[in-house]
């Protein structure tokens, strides 16, 4: 009798458990959630340098999502100028575009930031900001690229450009949102479905 009523506790219980573990699963993932929006550094007192020599405060952009993409002017991905110079245009009143040229990958960008500016205004009309040629990756990387590389200072990832043309997403309070690969063009549906869903 005994064993019977132990049994029927037990099968009696597991539906507390399951329901125990669920609700735990969730409140974990409700909470990898919001440490994924929590920025342990503010990208707004970051700076750059443009291509004319000016310093420039990431602050400039407060209020706009940003993104952020590394450059070259000699990689397969270099018609992607184009593309994110046409989703400028579009969305320059919410959104900003900025370019940082970088010849890390394979050599592909050995301009001067003479030649660059050149390069991009002739052959795309780019009006979106544009960086003087930095280290997206390694020792040498610059503060901006190393802000949103690196966990312990925006809040969540870790991932570094494999090529050219990854892109990082930045909301309008500062919060790097998402990461995408150098394929990902303005168009992709992933990419559209993040500049919805991120929200400032």
């Amino acid at each position: 009798m005994a064993k019977v009523i132990w049994l029927m506790g037990f099968v009696i219980g597991i539906p507390a458990f399951l329901t125990s573990c669920i609700k735990s699963s969730k409140v974990a993932a409700a909470g990898d959630k919001l440490k994924s929006v929590m920025v342990n550094s503010s990208f707004y007192n970051l700076e750059a340098t443009s291509l004319d020599g000016r310093t420039v405060s990431m602050s400039a952009y407060k209020g706009k999502k940003i993104v952020v993409l590394n450059v070259a002017s000699k990689c397969g991905y270099t018609p992607q100028y184009a593309d994110w110079q046409a989703f400028y245009e579009q969305n320059r009143d919410s959104i900003v575009v900025l370019g940082f040229p970088c010849n890390q990958f394979l050599g592909q960008e050995p301009g001067t930031s003479a030649e660059i500016a050149e390069f991009c205004t002739s052959q795309y009309g780019v009006t979106f900001p544009v960086f003087e040629k930095v280290n997206v990756k390694g020792a040498d990387q610059h503060p901006v690229y190393k802000w949103l590389t690196s966990p312990a200072e925006n809040g969540w990832n870790s991932d570094e450009p494999s090529w050219n043309f990854c892109k990082y997403l930045i909301d309008e309070k500062g919060r790097l949102t998402h990461f995408f690969g150098s394929k990902i063009k303005p168009d992709h549906p992933a990419f559209v479905s993040a500049i919805k869903e991120t929200k400032g």
